[in-house]
């Protein structure tokens, strides 16, 4: 992560760390082999035993004098450093949701002017304008001038906000240029707006303020600590996206009168506060939905309807788009003629509107839709056509074609659907909108997933038996000891992917975990150790291993993605090759070249599987589903993102639109298109 103060320090301070850990394996392997050698007196054995504990006793005081260092910073971390910090975000945000709010342009500049007003009533409603527009040249009722989006937000006391509208309205549009539009104006004191997805809020467990810590880790990749501070000095500002999507929906999509998740939300919202007063916030929920939670509404905030786009907005926005007016002509000229008919109330939102630019863009007739009976015709029809005009217009290197594409999204959404499978359980949810690489192995069934990375581990079992079996190499006792520890850890669950940290920061906040598992670790080796290769050299080895596994697993952080959720797979790998490598060196020099080469590839084979749990259970999943997906799955993500098909949501992929992922789960083939 780069920008945030003290960049220089802390790469001091990592180069410390790698030299202490080099320093620290170089003394313990010269100190089991020196003692694997054996014909020693007490005294050298003393002595080797006190050079290991003087490395030791080295280590503890170097990461001492970094916490001594972070507690000095931190003393003088003041809304100064806090303000850098919050710049640096902002820039952030700024790209990645950018980025996202371009995508739903259609990677087009041309926008809707979407209008709304100010919902009256409610609980102790906060004090706002009565009409506002996305763009400061809007005309509100009457046409008098009314505020955009940006400067109705500054007006409204307190800063509390809900947006509100039907299904395709434009709330998270809505929310993106308000959020887009707080950065480009923001003073250095003033908050960074961060957009979370609802869903994945955890209300049993998460307040507020360690929801907005964990987006910043996990969508931005900020160090806990840091991203505890930003949110303590009141420079996050939360925009909550979708908050009729917490709860599983009644019949017919009809809001969940119970809505157990949302009232919850609306309940620790009500209880945010900066100071003394109401904590500020944007929110973002259909109507509907809304609705249903009354009397459960967020109090101290003002609630504004976006309202549908009238037939004159639809029928510029429609021509600011199309490439040769001619064709769109008997579509426009139908919305100036009737513009409270039904093909205008269809296209009185932001996303039939930009559905309709995107499958008429480069070619077709928008005239036929004229023709269509009713709007759920008009709806079919769009989005049949949706897929094959977004290959068709998007760079397509890889030559997916319409029918792959549209059979491999429709695979996808039985991962979100509350009556099939989902990542952490098998009871039914809420329906899901986050698609997470390392989340989808159930998609392929979890038994089978299960069998096949236990039949793969076995033969990589098998592998580091054949080599360690080598004649004139190990016994086999010592062959037995070898992979007892790693044969567990291979077949145990998957894990989200890891990520190297520095180890001397990371201690200071994981020490009891890394405690916990050097002492397990050194037990279990030392054990093993000691039955093949004698008890000196198995507390040696034992104590070896256990310091050296320890810091692997302590100097790891679990929930931390990056942006691009294929970079988190990949370093996940990369931890357990260089795991595996660091080990078998360790192995190597402590057995000598003629044993030590083969028992530190083993040792290190082991042990690399042993780590790369989320990337070994994503590779299997690949394998399972070669009928079903693509074996090269994550660049057709980030392909599909490309084509307008998907969206980005910090780590996570997402469908372009509910109704899309809806009508997808629906229509497992392509229609067939005249």
């Amino acid at each position: 992560m780069t920008g945030l103060g003290g960049r220089r320090q802390r790469r001091v301070w990592l180069l410390v760390g790698v030299v202490c850990g080099v320093v620290a394996v170089a003394s313990a392997g010269y100190v089991v082999r020196q003692l694997s050698h054996g014909g020693l007196k007490a005294s050298d054995t003393a002595g080797l035993f006190a050079v290991a504990l003087a490395v030791a006793a080295g280590l503890v005081a170097v990461v001492a004098l970094r916490k001594q260092s972070q507690a000095n910073t931190a003393a003088f971390a003041d809304a100064t450093l806090a303000r850098g910090w919050a710049a640096t975000l902002a820039g952030q945000v700024q790209a990645g949701e950018g980025a996202v709010w371009r995508k739903l342009l259609g990677d087009d500049t041309e926008r809707i002017n979407l209008a709304y007003t100010l919902v009256s009533g409610g609980v102790r409603p906060a004090a706002a304008p009565a009409a506002g527009r996305l763009f400061a040249d809007g005309l509100g009722p009457g046409g008098a001038a009314v505020p955009d989006i940006v400067a109705y937000y500054q007006a409204t006391k307190p800063l509390r906000l809900v947006i509100t509208g039907a299904g395709g309205a434009g709330k998270t549009v809505s929310a993106l240029e308000l959020l887009l539009g707080l950065i480009e104006g923001r003073g250095e004191d003033e908050p960074v707006p961060v957009r979370i997805p609802l869903p994945r809020w955890d209300t049993e467990r998460q307040t507020l303020p360690e929801l907005l810590v964990e987006r910043l880790v996990e969508a931005y990749d900020w160090p806990k600590a840091m991203a505890a501070d930003l949110t303590r000095h009141g420079l996050v500002l939360p925009v909550l996206d979708g908050l009729d999507e917490m709860d599983l929906q009644g019949p017919g999509g009809l809001p969940n009168p119970a809505a157990p998740r949302a009232t919850a939300v609306v309940e620790a919202l009500n209880s945010y506060q900066q100071g003394r007063e109401a904590g500020p916030l944007i929110l973002t929920c259909r109507t509907a939905h809304y609705d249903a939670l009354v009397p459960q509404a967020v109090i101290d905030a003002a609630r504004i309807e976006v309202e549908p786009v009238g037939a004159t907005d639809a029928r510029g926005y429609l021509e600011g788009r199309a490439l040769d007016e001619t064709r769109w002509r008997p579509l426009t000229n139908h919305l100036n003629a009737d513009p409270t008919g039904m093909l205008a109330g269809v296209l009185s939102t932001p996303w039939r509107l930009g559905l309709t630019a995107t499958v008429y863009h480069h070619d077709g007739n928008p005239g036929e839709l004229l023709t269509l009976p009713n709007a759920q015709a008009v709806d079919a029809h769009l989005l049949a056509r949706y897929i094959p005009a977004a290959v068709s217009t998007a760079p397509n290197p890889n030559g997916y074609t319409p029918d792959q594409v549209h059979r491999w999204l429709h695979h996808l959404t039985h991962h979100l659907d509350p009556a099939g499978t989902t990542a952490a359980t098998n009871t039914a949810g809420p329906e899901g909108t986050d698609l997470l690489l390392h989340e989808l192995w159930p998609l392929a069934g979890r038994q089978r997933v299960r069998a096949t990375e236990a039949t793969l581990t076995t033969l990589a079992t098998l592998i580091v038996l054949a080599l360690a079996l080598a004649p004139g190499v190990l016994q086999i006792s010592q062959v037995i000891a070898l992979p007892t520890l790693p044969a567990i850890a291979l077949i145990g669950p998957a894990s989200r992917p890891r990520r190297w940290t520095n180890p001397l920061r990371t201690l200071q906040t994981n020490r009891p975990r890394a405690a916990a598992v050097a002492i397990t670790t050194t037990i279990a080796t030392g054990i093993g150790a000691g039955i093949a290769f004698g008890l000196t050299t198995g507390i040696t080895f034992g104590l070896t291993t256990g310091i050296v596994f320890g810091l692997v697993l302590g100097i790891t952080e679990e929930p931390v993605t990056s942006r691009r959720t294929r970079a988190a797979i990949r370093t996940d790998a990369l931890l357990g090759l260089t795991t595996g490598i660091s080990t078998g060196a360790m192995v190597g020099i402590a057995f000598g070249i003629a044993t030590g080469i083969t028992f530190g590839l083993a040792t290190g084979i082991a042990f690399g599987l042993a780590l790369s749990t989320a990337s070994r259970r994503y590779l299997v999943f690949l394998l399972c589903s070669r009928r079903r997906l693509p074996f090269r799955l994550s660049p057709f993500l980030d392909w599909a993102v490309g084509a307008g098909l998907l969206r980005n949501s910090g780590a996570a992929y997402q469908y372009r639109h509910r109704e899309l992922q809806h009508w997808l789960r629906q229509h497992p083939n392509p229609p067939a298109l005249p």
